[in-house]
């Protein structure tokens, strides 16, 4: 038992490193564009998160990127986009900005601490078996969550034995934090 929490002591230290590496791109994109994302009605954050992940896709298949950047700004783009989409869902969209920075760092910090602690029971469970996955994978479950969304989205929220949009944004961060601690850490593939 011992060992079970040492590993998970690693893991704990690896995610607020992730995180904090999003936050970091987050508040500085605040300091240069307000939260004006609070204008973006959920379907918009969620073909947003599937641009993001559509391209890491691309530079996975490809192996080449012609616009200068890798597939890490993609995984964290998805982590601060997934954390704006369950913002949007639990207070709406605006038709102007009404949020001021701190608020916005404030309503960004509460939903990282609840991804983190998902984090943690799904660790707990699954024992780890995110570092047995390649970021490939990440990417794909990322692409399938996209498509439950955008049908859950089409069937105006609606689901009959499902977990809802919420969940599934909680789950598309989370994979993203996965292939960041592995691009930034080691073992990307």
């Amino acid at each position: 038992m011992g060992n079970d929490t040492e590993v998970n002591k690693g893991t704990n230290a690896q995610f607020d490193r992730a995180l904090a590496l999003c936050r970091d791109i987050f508040v500085r994109k605040l300091k240069d564009y307000g939260p004006s994302w609070r204008l973006l009605r959920p379907q918009s954050v969620t073909d947003q998160l599937f641009i993001k992940a559509k391209r890491i896709r691309s530079l996975e298949t490809k192996g080449v990127t012609k616009v200068g950047e890798g597939i890490l700004p993609e995984f964290i783009a998805i982590v601060n986009y997934a954390i704006i989409g369950i913002i949007q869902l639990r207070l709406g969209y605006v038709d102007t900005k009404d949020f001021s920075v701190a608020e916005a760092v404030a309503n960004y910090d509460k939903v990282a601490a609840e991804a983190r602690t998902l984090m943690l029971a799904k660790n707990h469970d699954y024992d780890e078996a995110w570092r047995g996955m390649r970021v490939p994978t990440y990417t794909d479950f990322i692409l399938t969550k996209i498509e439950r969304v955008k049908e859950i989205e089409d069937h105006d929220g609606r689901t009959q034995v499902s977990e809802g949009i919420d969940s599934n944004y909680m789950d598309m961060m989370n994979y993203a934090v996965f292939g960041i601690i592995k691009l930034t850490e080691g073992d990307g593939q």
